[in-house]
């Protein structure tokens, strides 16, 4: 065997789902452990939690190679995009899509293993989710509305993995996701704005056009509000909006770092991102441990 070669093709595969680039699975996971620690007052099943953490990294990959396979053609024409493998022709599309199987098959049969009937039958739409999600930015004007929901996808999950049903709280947790995925895939979209009208492709950032800004802090807003009352629909306390004071914080940097609409500094806001589902998540863990009740 040509180890080198085989090492060589790895790689391809590697950057063909974005594992170099961790920032998709991070915010993919945040929601999903809130989700969660909320379904499961602060006592998550230790095996649910492993298989959704598995789940999350291996659905972020299926998502980055159906979206490269979607954008074949469109990524040749962006600056940032016209190196990915499959754009510049490293790996054929027969090996993507068979990529893309392998990695759903593998998420699936981690849902089976889980053994939870409902947690199955939704692994339906999310699957549907995550791969037609990439076609939306033809037709749809906020596509990083449907983003958002594929993203936040695993939350009606975990809650069906620990309840068996999934209560409204759990949607009012997506809903906020959407508006979290909204504006965070918009600073994102930000960045592409100009290749992305030269080729066609719709974005929440085109079609906001110059109220951009505006509306990314208005999406950060309605996140925190929804999750504030999701909170309170828990008895949350202090620590819980401790983390969403800090989450209001981060976001309000962001506000300084995007609007002037510059590439790098957009760029620089949607990664950091990751701090928001980070003080998010650790003022409900928090909150659980000096509340007590995740040690009941």
């Amino acid at each position: 065997m040509n180890w080198p070669a085989l090492k060589a093709r790895l790689d391809l595969y590697e950057k063909l789902m974005r594992l170099d680039k961790p920032i998709g699975i991070l915010l993919l996971l945040w929601p999903t452990l809130w989700a969660l620690w909320l379904s499961a007052n602060g006592r998550p099943e230790w095996a649910v939690l492993v298989v959704f953490m598995l789940g999350t990294v291996l659905m972020r990959s299926a998502g980055c190679v159906i979206n490269d396979y979607a954008d074949r053609d469109f990524d040749r024409h962006v600056e940032r995009t016209r190196e990915r493998p499959l754009t510049a022709g490293r790996v054929s599309t027969k090996e993507a899509l068979t990529l893309f199987v392998a990695l759903c098959l593998l998420a699936f049969a981690l849902v089976l293993a889980l053994g939870r009937p409902l947690v199955i039958w939704l692994s339906l739409p999310a699957l549907f989710l995550a791969a037609s999600y990439p076609f939306t930015k033809r037709f749809f004007a906020i596509p990083q509305a449907y983003l958002g929901i594929a993203f936040g996808f695993g939350i009606p999950m975990a809650y069906a993995a620990h309840l068996g049903s999934v209560p409204a709280e759990a949607w009012w947790l997506l809903l906020a996701n959407v508006f979290w995925a909204v504006a965070y895939d918009t600073e994102y979209a930000m960045v592409d704005r100009e290749d992305d009208l030269k080729i066609g492709i719709k974005t929440s950032a085109i079609t906001f056009g110059r109220f951009d800004v505006a509306a990314v802090m208005l999406c950060y807003a309605a996140t925190l509000m929804l999750l504030a009352w999701v909170g309170s629909r828990y008895a949350l306390g202090w620590p819980f909006y401790i983390g969403l004071a800090v989450a209001a914080v981060i976001m309000g940097v962001h506000y300084t770092w995007i609007r002037d609409r510059q590439r790098m500094p957009c760029f620089k806001a949607f990664l950091h991102n990751n701090w928001v589902g980070v003080a998010i998540f650790a003022g409900i863990v928090v909150d659980y441990l000096l509340s007590g009740r995740s040690l009941g």
